[in-house]
């Protein structure tokens, strides 16, 4: 009974007593702040170039950044970025999370750490407001800004500069961050419409491939996937212990637990297929040769594969436009957006490797309809010379004419017998083209963009190779299943071009060149890997060996 009436007083001083030693807790941080304060009002609380240049050239992985921190400071007449009030700002340690994460983003935290910038911090709460904290602080605001733009040149710009490696293939439009304004933004001096206040990727599909590295890194955690060893096809209907390996394999480990885990049954065939879709294969559910091959690929090279491609999400400029044109080389497919949304999509046909289609982007001016094919000169003397030097009818054969070209788009038709074929090369002064129609590989229209690789996409009379899985067949040019299609597309409004007039200009008999009302921009990029709109990830071979490329100057 005593203790029951004693414990209400006893409880009652406790909790004063917690009350008491939370306010001087409250009490002694706000006589910090204020002293902080003071003394923020007793010394400049800024830097100045001469110490920004000599902190900077103490490091290689600052020096890099030097005009960009001479630009910001310049900029802001050189005042603390980092301080407020003599203490730091909240930015400053979400910095510390996002650097402490960066392996999410495929990148090494180490690489960002070149202070230890937590240790400073400790040593600026224990330093008394005097010129000693003054010279800390200058030291951590020139420290911070220099680790933000080491850590957001790699997070915006990419690890790898594609521009100065001649090995490393990507022409596509520069990235034009500016990141002094970034970190302006993120220090919330001035608005911005991307998220460089939350430290965030600019792009969705980066943004799912990085969640994608979660599911893969974890699935490497739990140990991977079996190898299937299997000794002849898979197929639906057969049972074999390989048939389990495959069910863990696609299905998960928890699906080889039940009865009949060696059968191959319609549920397994289902994902089966669903794998091969997702692989670029045809989904018959039948597990042999690539499909094999990709179910085997190690977990560890994936991760790998999906760190390159969000590096190359790096390089692409920070927004696309409006209306664009996206083809995928290793997809073997091409997008048309508005405004983040597909409209129209299709099959290509790329170069094969020994003509590889680049990777480039430009805008799309005109269209051609019923056009001559202008043999290049690569083609012309690698193959049309050599064969004409053989068979002097081997041109008309072909319906093709050597021409000269004459001024205001005319030209000349030269006699084929009046030319040494053995001796032509790139600075032969004629030129070969064929005449349109059937036997045309242009088909009936083509898709302009000039650029210096002579690519361009166009309709093509061997429609039957849209049904092949790999479609590498071009000699670098890019062909495309749907035309019509396209066409109607770009000149959409253009009024007097309905759909009866576009296949009327198809198939008119000559030559019709028509400029778009407005350019459209085209990237022709690389990626092996990405991430669909029902979260489904994909896999593409390396078909040109740029993931290769990119892996050695990535990860090396």
């Amino acid at each position: 009974m005593k203790s029951n009436k004693t414990y209400p007083f006893f409880f009652l001083c406790m909790m004063l007593g917690l009350l008491v030693l939370s306010a001087c807790a409250k009490s002694g941080e706000k006589q910090k702040q204020k002293e902080a304060k003071a003394a923020a009002q007793n010394f400049p609380q800024q830097t100045d170039s001469v110490y920004v240049v000599k902190y900077a050239s103490t490091e290689p992985e600052f020096k890099e950044h030097i005009s960009l921190l001479k630009l910001f400071y310049r900029e802001r007449g050189y005042k603390f970025a980092w301080f407020k009030d003599g203490a730091l700002v909240p930015q400053a340690f979400k910095f510390m999370e996002v650097i402490n994460q960066a392996h999410e983003e495929g990148l090494n935290p180490r690489d960002y750490m070149v202070k230890d910038l937590p240790a400073m911090f400790k040593k600026l709460e224990q330093t008394p407001n005097d010129s000693s904290r003054h010279a800390l602080q200058k030291e951590i605001d020139v420290s911070l800004t220099a680790s933000y733009f080491n850590y957001a040149s790699d997070f915006y710009k990419g690890t790898v500069n594609p521009r100065s490696m001649d090995n490393i293939e990507w022409e596509v439009k520069r990235n034009k961050i500016k990141l002094h304004k970034a970190l302006q933004t993120i220090l919330k001096e001035r608005e911005s419409r991307y998220p460089y206040y939350e430290f965030e990727a600019l792009h969705p599909g980066y943004i799912k491939l990085r969640e994608a590295l979660k599911q893969y890194r974890l699935a490497k955690q739990e140990g991977g996937w079996p190898r299937i060893d299997a000794p002849k096809t898979l197929k639906p209907g057969d049972s074999s212990q390989a048939v389990v390996a495959l069910r863990q394999r696609v299905l998960g480990k928890q699906a080889v637990g039940k009865a009949g885990a060696n059968q191959y049954d319609p549920e397994l065939a289902d994902a089966v297929k669903n794998f091969q879709i997702r692989h670029g294969l045809k989904p018959d559910g039948v597990v042999g040769g690539e499909t094999l091959k990709k179910l085997n690929v190690s977990v560890e090279d994936r991760i790998d594969q999906i760190i390159i491609n969000m590096e190359r999400w790096r390089w692409v400029p920070k927004r696309f436009e409006d209306k664009y044109v996206l083809v995928n080389i290793p997809e073997y497919g091409m997008h048309v957006m508005e405004k983040g949304k597909e409209v129209l999509s299709m099959k290509v046909v790329v170069g094969k490797e020994m003509h590889a289609t680049p990777v480039f982007s430009d805008k799309l001016e005109y269209i051609v309809f019923y056009p001559y094919w202008n043999i290049t000169p690569q083609i012309l003397e690698e193959e049309i010379a050599p064969a004409q030097a053989k068979n002097p009818n081997y041109l008309a054969s072909n319906d093709m004419e050597l021409v000269k070209d004459i001024g205001n788009d005319k030209v000349e038709i030269i006699p084929t017998n009046s030319v040494d074929w053995y001796s032509v090369d790139k600075d032969f002064k004629y030129r070969v083209r064929q005449r349109p129609g059937k036997k045309n590989p242009l088909g009936f229209v083509k898709f302009i963009f000039p650029n210096e690789h002579n690519v361009y996409l166009h309709d093509t009379p061997s429609d039957h190779l849209f049904n092949q899985a790999t479609r590498g067949f071009s000699h670098g040019c890019i062909r495309i299943e749907k035309p019509f299609e396209f066409a109607q597309y770009l000149l959409k409004d253009q009024k007097q071009w309905t759909p009866s007039t576009i296949k009327a200009a198809m198939h008119g008999g000559q030559e019709k060149y028509v400029n778009l009302s407005a350019k459209v921009p085209v990237y022709i990029v690389y990626f092996t890997a990405w991430v669909d709109d029902n979260g489904a990830v994909h896999f593409r071979d390396d078909i040109y060996k740029h993931d290769q490329d990119l892996a050695n100057a990535y990860f090396g």
